[in-house]
């Protein structure tokens, strides 16, 4: 059974995105390992300028590489990264799957996005959108698209 991550920095307070990624998560437990890793937030300075910047996406980035799976398919969430359809994520998990990878490792990055290191990594920088989300509202979708991508491949009915 595959393992999928979402490796992300900062925690969620609010209970109605909890809820909706609790929901996702008891869903996707019929098709695969599913686990949200949360990594401290670094402190980010009023106003900030570009070496804080750069120091944030620097620490923020150690920790999550530490927590990379080992061997993992490694999907950087990033606004420069590539825009799927839910079919083609779907292909795209069920081709990792296929490629004898046990583990994918989505990574959502704090507020000032990923460091260079990271994007590196990763064997796929995905877009969820040209548009901009908060970091809360971006991992319930992706929650939501990891469980469509899975219908998907199951022919279930959740996707029309």
């Amino acid at each position: 059974m595959l393992s999928v991550n979402i490796i992300c920095i900062g925690k969620i307070k609010e209970k109605y995105w909890t809820d909706a990624i609790s929901e996702y998560r008891k869903r996707l437990s019929a098709f695969c390992k599913f686990n949200i890793i949360e990594l401290d937030e670094e402190k980010t300075y009023n106003n900030p300028n570009a070496a804080q910047i750069d120091a944030i996406l620097n620490a923020e980035g150690k920790r999550i590489i530490n927590a990379i799976s080992k061997g993992s398919s490694l999907i950087a969430m990033c606004i420069e990264g590539k825009i799927l359809s839910s079919e083609q994520l779907s292909q795209k998990l069920s081709d990792i799957a296929l490629s004898g990878s046990s583990t994918v490792d989505f990574i959502i990055g704090g507020s000032w996005g990923l460091s260079d290191e990271v994007k590196a990594k990763s064997t796929l920088k995905l877009s969820m959108s040209k548009m901009t989300f908060p970091h809360q509202m971006a991992r319930v979708v992706l929650t939501e698209q990891i469980y469509r991508a899975f219908e998907i491949m199951n022919n279930g009915k959740y996707h029309k």
